[in-house]
């Protein structure tokens, strides 16, 4: 139901404009010279190889450096310039705003007896959490983000309700930022009690069985100065007594030896165990401890000694825990293990642990496992079947009971809930298909249609298709075409290809106003699911890994020259897209083959693979990149680095690099030093531009006005360099 928990400027113009308006109103004439990017002397050596980097000074954050915040006011001057006076512009926005304004509506979640979930009208710029006391009764309003703020950018960042319903732990996160305060309210009474929790990030409160307290792990108050760019180091664990200040709370579990260890926490349905689920980064590969919450001075143990695999905690029987596990499953399978039977005697110096003895419930399948739930005394696994959703319930001793009947090929997410509840929800969607809620009967196997999106557009005027190509190297790959029907393969069709290729994330088809947009004006969009997702499982993550990262740039190059084989469109009607590791993705690519797009629009990229590690979450990402100071894995990132790998003198396609002033997650720096170092290279007409947006971070929470905004321009940009014909 609650959203969780993934990275502007014009260098050439072809021909003159004599005004165009800035982004703040202010009337600039547009010039066909960009804003070059003053150099330093900065060389740094990596295992005996000196690599400059003129730009660092564009690291500095914007928050606290004249200069760059000079920097990003000049950009965005030449960036708008060239975007306002794109006559399609307008119509582009007015189209996206009618599409965009529809009630929309999260996946509903119950927790004492109560149901909550988020509400769109249409065009707020923040979800609303609404509650009510069941199906029958009028829902009434929880939370109103969007009384926070004027403009829209503090968000409802998490949500955690307490086991009996009565208090709601919310975090409040401003202008994008990771960093999350959190509070908590009294649902009956409305009151928001006096102390919150700071300094969270990727972190969400864990209840106890009696309501009055939560475990949650909180990062040391930064530096003065440092809170947006510093390494995330030194996370612990604590309890919180409501009504007590968050300096009272007491340490739980904290590692100093093991300072870049990161823990997530969740309390058994039965309230007897606290488990402890350590990471080290993004590999979904984890140490688990369990606390014993009977035993208030008893220490957790050690249930898995080891990082070697997956390991999700699902819910308990008294002492034995279910686990989703990728140990002898690369796609994922369900197994049992008894505390009882946990060995955690002392073990001698440099003696290996030893694993406890572990009972397989459900089977590795050929669909790969995502995510596993234990609701109504049924263990419901969501699994991905060629990138298409699939939902099996299992008995607690594994065997099967039936599958649930999706509406078509789509997305389906959510089927929460207690052991008890005989109801569960969840939502389905596809690229033609609004998002549709749903209430799952546990018992009869029925769902029930609660509510449907009704979106100013007609499903049945467009085609979704899945097609299998052949990458570089043999592999074969799956990619989602999705059009207006009556599309012609004579390659005249303006195409979009999305990608993202990491971190175990799968691409999957759900809806999207942006690209329905995009159909609408005549364009293909195309997503390809690359090595590196979790499409496949662990072994086609793990094959977009690491010294196996180009294998992921293949796979995207090769969905593009299928597209152009195929007679769907040729280079200079084919854009590439992608954010965060996509935008990386694009960036490698547009380095790599800059003839085969005709434009390029990589969003919040990881651009320096060389110091990706010194800021703030980069450091956890050296699971799925390698570290630069590894010889090896240094020499691969160095040949692939979107930064490292521009070429003085080459035509680069027209790009338009977006990123945000306040990012956390991906430090802006990336796409500023990424964007200067392309238009000091560029050596034809073709604009590079970057957009760099105020107020907002890597995306999660980013108000509805500013969604708007910045794909109104990415998309007048591509109309424009593809040139298209908006009716």
């Amino acid at each position: 139901m609650f959203r969780s928990s993934a990275k502007s400027i014009v260098l050439w113009l072809s021909t003159s404009v004599a005004l165009a308006a800035g982004p703040h109103g202010k009337t600039e004439p547009a010039t066909t010279t960009s804003p070059m990017t003053p150099r330093v002397t900065q060389t740094d050596t990596y295992h005996g190889i000196e690599v400059p980097d003129p730009y660092r000074w564009l690291e500095d954050d914007v928050r606290t450096s004249p200069q760059v915040a000079e920097w990003v006011r000049q950009q965005n001057e030449h960036t708008f310039a060239f975007l306002e006076q794109i006559p399609e512009r307008g119509h582009i926005q007015e189209r996206l705003t009618q599409l965009w304004n529809f009630e929309k509506f999260g996946t509903p979640s119950k927790a004492g007896g109560r149901i909550f979930f988020e509400k769109n009208n249409g065009l707020q710029n923040q979800f609303v959490l609404y509650v009510q006391d069941s199906l029958e009764d009028e829902p009434r309003v929880l939370i109103d983000p969007n009384t926070w703020s004027d403009d829209g950018t503090v968000s409802l960042g998490g949500l955690s309700v307490s086991k009996d319903g009565r208090t709601v732990a919310y975090a409040v996160q401003e202008a994008g930022s990771d960093w999350a305060v959190w509070k908590f309210l009294k649902i009956d009474t409305g009151q928001v009690l006096e102390h919150e929790l700071r300094w969270i990030k990727f972190n969400w409160p864990a209840w106890t069985a009696d309501g009055e307290g939560v475990f949650y792990a909180r990062f040391p108050e930064p530096e003065e100065g440092a809170a947006f760019q510093n390494l995330n180091l030194n996370q612990q664990v604590f309890y919180h007594r409501l009504g007590r200040p968050q300096s009272e709370d007491v340490l739980v579990f904290h590692r100093p030896d093991h300072p870049e260890w990161g823990y997530s926490c969740r309390v058994t349905e039965d309230g007897r165990y606290l488990v402890i689920t350590v990471h080290v980064g993004t590999d979904d590969r984890y140490r688990v401890f369990v606390k014993d919450l009977h035993e208030p001075y008893g220490l957790p143990i050690a249930v898995i000694p080891t990082f070697d695999h997956e390991y999700s905690f699902i819910s308990n029987d008294g002492p034995v825990l279910y686990f989703k596990t990728n140990r002898d499953a690369p796609r994922g399978r369900v197994i049992a293990m008894d505390l009882r039977q946990v060995d955690s005697s002392p073990r001698a110096e440099g003696e290996p642990p030893s694993l406890s003895p572990q009972r397989e419930i459900i089977p590795e399948q050929p669909a790969t496992m995502v995510d596993v739930s234990l609701v109504g005394n049924l263990f419901i696994v969501e699994s991905l079947e060629d990138a298409q959703s699939k939902v099996t319930l299992y008995q607690p001793d594994g065997r099967f009971v039936r599958n649930v009947e999706l509406p078509g090929i789509g997305s389906a997410n959510g089927f929460n809930g207690r052991r008890t509840d005989t109801e569960t929800f969840y939502s389905f969607s596809s690229f033609a298909t609004p998002p549709s809620i749903f209430r799952y009967d546990l018992v009869t196997g029925e769902s029930t249609l609660l509510r449907q999106a009704k979106v100013d557009f007609d499903p049945s005027a467009y085609t979704v298709e899945q097609v299998f190509y052949t990458s570089k190297d043999g592999t074969r790959v799956p990619m989602f075409l999705a059009y207006k029907k009556g599309l012609k393969r004579n390659g005249e069709s303006p195409t979009l290809l999305y990608g993202y290729g990491g971190f175990n994330v799968s691409l999957t088809p759900a809806f999207s106003v942006s690209r329905l947009a995009w159909m609408e004006m005549g364009g293909l969009f195309a997503m390809p699911n690359l090595r590196g997702g979790g499409e496949y499982g662990e072994e086609w993550h793990n094959a977009g890994t690491r010294l196996q990262k180009q294998n992921v740039f293949d796979d995207f190059i090769a969905a593009a020259e299928w597209l152009i084989e195929h007679k769907y469109t040729t280079s200079p009607k084919l854009a590439i897209q992608g954010g965060s590791n996509g935008g990386l993705l694009v960036g490698a690519c547009l380095t790599q083959r800059p003839e085969l797009f005709g434009a390029c629009l990589p969003a919040v990229g990881v651009m320096d693979m060389l110091r990706f590690n010194q800021f703030t979450a980069g450091r956890y990402w050296v699971d799925d990149y390698g570290s630069p100071d590894d010889p090896a894995e240094f020499k691969a990132l160095l040949a692939y680095s979107p930064l490292h790998n521009i070429r003085s003198g080459v035509c680069y396609p027209p790009t338009l690099v977006t990123t945000a002033d306040t990012d956390d997650r991906v430090v802006p720096g990336h796409s500023f030093k990424f964007a200067a170092a392309l238009q000091q290279a560029q050596s034809c007409d073709n604009p590079i531009l970057i957009r760099i947006e105020t107020r907002a971070g890597h995306g999660a929470g980013k108000p509805t006005s500013k969604l708007i905004e910045e794909l109104t321009d990415q998309w007048a940009f591509l109309v424009k360099v593809l040139g298209m014909t908006v009716e």
